[in-house]
């Protein structure tokens, strides 16, 4: 109990100091903040949307492609859905999916690099010749492939995500690992490989892995409405938002509202998590949180 209380003091005082330095950057935290708004919109989404019914295939001919106006503050699309309802809904779908691939992503990564990093030797060579092959790709490209190998599907296009990103964790945990895989708290008297990887070197890398999830989470939703605006990803009638601008192509003369709002929520919520991802590695890097 005492060791317990001895190592949860330091922690919670280093909670303390990131969530000042945090505060303290107002850019960082507004993004936050703007995020954390998304995450209520996406969880909320089914029952804040005006026209709950627009999610799907509904028909509402009498007003197709409708300008922005009091009824439709987004304007509505080919089928006379109102776009508003599904970008609102898109976010569910988009943060959804997003993190489930970066959720998945971290799992293989983390996992092989931990194994490489503390093993050493042919097993090291081997998983880092593999991340090596995989890191030749440009992630888009590799996502794509694999999305049109497997078949134009939501969930087959964040299977791909997470096995085109996996690489990068793998190589960061596989530092961490090498680094602390000799020191005296970690290398104990007859303590097993699993439980070394288990209880010591994943714990200790969880700020390094943050850093890279926040930073790619921005890189992960414009992947996905990428492949959804290829086809690759979210199929009709689901409102994704690079689906949404897939579809108003074709409208984009007449109806430039229609591919604009889309467009806009995909680059606002990028942009949040990037600048996110650049605060938190300012204050969770000990390089640079002293400055």
């Amino acid at each position: 109990m005492g060791n317990f209380k001895e190592n949860l003091a330091p922690r919670l005082k280093s909670l303390r100091e990131s969530l000042y330095l945090l505060r303290r950057n107002k850019l960082t935290w507004a993004s936050l903040m703007f995020i954390l708004f998304l995450i209520v919109i996406a969880i909320l989404a089914p029952y804040i949307v005006p026209y709950p019914e627009h999610i799907a295939e509904t028909l509402n001919p009498s007003a197709k492609l409708t300008g922005p106006c009091g009824a439709y503050f987004f304007g509505t699309d080919e089928m006379g859905r109102d776009i508003f309802s599904r970008i609102v809904y898109g976010t569910r779908i988009s943060l959804g999916a997003s993190l489930g691939a970066v959720f998945l992503a971290i799992l293989i990564g983390a996992t092989l690099g931990a194994v490489a990093g503390s093993t050493g030797g042919i097993v090291d060579n081997l998983i880092m010749r593999i991340t090596d092959v995989f890191l030749s790709f440009p992630s888009l490209l590799l996502a794509i492939l694999i999305s049109a190998f497997a078949g134009a599907s939501l969930v087959n296009a964040l299977v791909a995500i997470a096995v085109s990103w996996w690489p990068w964790y793998a190589r960061i945990v596989r530092g961490q690992a090498i680094s602390l895989k000799e020191r005296q708290f970690v290398r104990a008297i007859g303590t097993s490989e699993l439980r070394i990887i288990f209880t010591h070197i994943l714990p200790n890398c969880i700020a390094p892995v943050i850093v890279q999830a926040s930073m790619d989470f921005g890189g992960v939703i414009l992947t996905l409405a990428s492949l959804s605006f290829l086809g690759l990803g979210a199929q009709a009638p689901l409102p994704e938002w690079g689906l949404m601008i897939n579809t108003s192509k074709t409208y984009f003369l007449n109806a430039r509202w229609y591919s604009v709002f889309p467009g806009a929520a995909i680059f606002v919520t990028v942009l949040a998590f990037n600048l996110l991802g650049d605060g938190l590695r300012e204050i969770l890097d000990p390089r640079t949180k002293n400055k």
